[in-house]
């Protein structure tokens, strides 16, 4: 999952050799992902009322389900 969020982040953004991801698993099925991109990118990850942000959240949420497990996206600045 790291990688496919990397992967899409890195697309979006103009700085991708700033995108960092850390993983803190929660739990036993339960990854969260903090992801930090510079912030003259925060922009372009957040995307006009979040829209950018929800669609990454839901495509790892649904790689995640199959996979019978659970991921949460948190965005930090």
């Amino acid at each position: 999952m790291k990688e496919l969020l990397e992967y899409m982040v890195k697309e979006l953004v103009d700085n991708p050799n700033d995108v960092e991801i850390t993983e803190e698993p929660e739990g036993d099925k339960t990854v969260i992902y903090k992801l930090k991109v510079a912030e003259n990118d925060l922009g372009k990850v957040i995307g006009k009322k979040g829209r950018t942000a929800n669609a990454l959240r839901v495509i790892i949420r649904a790689a995640s389900a199959k996979r019978g497990k659970s991921s949460i996206v948190k965005i930090i600045d």
